[in-house]
């Protein structure tokens, strides 16, 4: 199943190269920020790009809802792999973390709400995720309406990989269970990049029927 979903993400991110791009990538996909019990070593955040990207010049940036303090920022480094996700898991004071394979470890903790996480490239903000209810005069980084806060064991994804309409309510929803460098759901390209595959496809191969959109039965 994790190949598939691999798989999804490689077309995903071809679909909206071809098509122009249904979002500005990188972006956040995923965020784990409030463990059963202790968070040490357990939190992460994962981005979704185009695979080769170079993240040099990144940084992830916590903003606090009661007052819009930045912090805690993690500097990023490396590039994004083939399977288009780039995982960055907190680390506990022995170096180690519960998050496997994740591709940088950092020493972070994000509030559990409302508050925001910010992807950033040097000062130009790339993408935001508000998460929580924000009170009048509390300060919302994300991008239109925030996500709801989840329960402790639960993460905040991204519903499909390459779609960033810019209102984190819509873009985002909650797992159960959370999937560092995977996910329960499929990517499905925009009908502008469904198109634009499908012509190709059938040049090459003749016509075909066309994939549906909705989500396969788990």
């Amino acid at each position: 199943m994790q190949s598939k979903r691999i798989l999804g993400l490689c077309l995903g991110a071809f679909a909206t190269f071809w098509s122009g791009g249904a979002s500005a990538l990188p972006v956040l996909s995923e965020l784990y920020y409030d463990a059963v019990g202790s968070d040490d070593g357990e939190s992460f955040v994962e981005i979704y790009g185009l695979p080769g990207t170079s993240l040099e010049g990144f940084a992830i940036d916590g903003i606090n809802g009661t007052n819009g303090a930045v912090g805690p920022t993690i500097l990023l480094s490396g590039s994004i792999g083939a399977s288009g996700l780039y995982v960055v898991a907190d680390r506990r004071t022995d170096g180690t973390s519960s998050v496997l394979g994740a591709d940088l470890l950092a020493n972070f903790d994000f509030q559990n709400g409302p508050d925001s996480v910010v992807l950033r490239q040097g000062a130009t903000t790339l993408d935001g995720l508000g998460y929580g209810v924000f009170g009048a005069g509390e300060i919302n980084a994300g991008e239109g309406a925030p996500a709801v806060a989840v329960n402790a064991g639960s993460s905040l994804a991204r519903r499909f990989a390459n779609v960033d309409t810019n209102d984190n309510a819509a873009d985002f929803e909650v797992l159960a269970t959370p999937t560092p460098g995977s996910a329960p759901i499929s990517v499905v390209p925009e009908p502008g990049s469904a198109l634009l595959l499908g012509l190709g496809l059938s040049g090459l191969a003749g016509a075909a029927r066309p994939r549906s959109a909705e989500r396969r039965a788990r």
